[in-house]
């Protein structure tokens, strides 16, 4: 059975957030649901995965509240369940810049999928990748910058070191789903800067809105869940995470010497200290015996089912 999963965020002022964190979570456990859920006086934001009926029960109830009657959120499936558990957490920011800006006063210009090719194929455009660098090493769109970021926080360093108002008249942005754009386009208005375009619904819109003819996407789509990467039309990529940093490793990264499930991979081999080995080692065997145990239980449950002893 497939599961549902949506993402989606909106940042709207929620004067009482506290008071939400405990139902809302209530609420999702009741319906079987995992996944993760921030919440802040700014905002909300969330992948959550489960059920048809659990993931629209959710959304409903979130859809409920006035805050966010106008709720929109993206969604995709996956094999399995890619969530080990829940998480309903109050932060500070549901996406963390680090310096106050306010997307419900202004924002960039949004562009729909559709019309993003045309938009940086104009040479005037400086094309900017917003999210970390490990994200745009498995892919990106040709011609992007990278700002070399090993987290949000780190943009507007970037911005004070590598752009200028004047001379930077035009700029693109895009992200996974859209949130760190609706941040960096805020952030960069209030630097100066004049025309400022974000991608819509992110590279996960336009990867399932643009045909693969069109598309010039380059690579797979980093997503933060168990499914690792996203490719065309949506379809699960070929990347896996090492267990170990948790790094995306391609299929040709599990040819390297310094490639060993679940203890390490050509990124972090070189930290890889003999207290660390043996830490990965126990890990390593809990889950082997974990996946046996629900093994057992699977084989259990689907006997008693045949014989109606339930």
């Amino acid at each position: 059975m497939s599961h549902i999963v949506v993402t989606f965020y909106q940042f709207v002022y929620l004067s009482k957030v506290d008071e939400w964190q405990l139902p809302l979570l209530t609420h999702c456990q009741t319906q079987g649901i995992k996944g993760t859920i921030l919440l802040a006086h700014e905002g909300i934001n969330g992948t959550i995965a489960g059920s048809r009926q659990g993931i629209d029960a959710v959304l409903g109830w979130l859809r409920s509240r006035s805050e966010l009657a106008h709720l929109t959120h993206k969604e995709s499936t996956a094999p399995t369940m890619p969530f080990d558990r829940l998480k309903v957490r109050l932060k500070q920011e549901i996406v963390t810049l680090g310096v106050p800006v306010d997307p419900t006063v202004q924002v960039g210009t949004y562009v729909e999928p559709k019309d993003w090719n045309t938009l940086i194929a104009d040479p005037e455009v400086l094309l900017i990748d917003t999210r970390n660098h490990y994200e745009v090493e498995i892919g990106t769109f040709e011609g992007a910058q990278n700002p070399q970021t090993t987290s949000f926080r780190d943009f507007p360093q970037y911005v004070e070191n590598h752009l200028d108002p004047k001379i930077h008249k035009k700029i693109a942005m895009f992200c996974t789903g859209g949130i760190r754009c609706e941040k960096a386009s805020s952030y960069l208005l209030n630097q100066g800067f004049e025309q400022v375009y974000h991608l819509k619904g992110g590279i996960l819109k336009y990867l399932e809105e643009v045909p693969a003819a069109e598309s010039q996407w380059q690579g797979e789509c980093f997503v933060f869940d168990q499914r690792v990467a996203m490719q065309q039309g949506l379809a699960l990529g070929t990347h896996d995470s090492c267990l170990s940093c948790g790094h995306p490793i391609a299929p040709s990264d599990k040819q390297s010497e310094h490639y060993e499930a679940g203890i390490s991979c050509p990124y972090c081999y070189a930290n890889l200290t003999t207290a660390k080995r043996l830490r990965q080692e126990a890990k390593r065997l809990n889950r082997k015996q974990s996946q046996q145990r629900n093994q057992i239980n699977a084989g259990i449950v689907a006997g008693t089912e045949e014989t109606g002893k339930v």
